[in-house]
């Protein structure tokens, strides 16, 4: 949790809220989370048969 708190800008209270449902984070939240996400390679992932869902990205090896 401290890692994505750190990567998004946020405090680890306010994920442990968010996470027990004692908020509902704002859009700007959302977004800034999500794009700490995608930075470690996740991927969202739109409906494809069987719903919306994440998963680990392809990276290319830089080597």
């Amino acid at each position: 949790m401290e890692d994505l708190a750190n990567a998004s800008g946020l405090t680890v209270r306010t994920l442990a809220r968010i996470e027990s449902s004692q908020t509902i984070p704002r859009q700007t939240t959302l977004q800034a989370l999500a794009e700490a996400l995608e930075a470690a390679g996740i991927e969202f992932i739109s409906e494809n048969g069987g719903g919306p869902g994440v998963r680990l990205s392809r990276r290319l090896n830089s080597k």
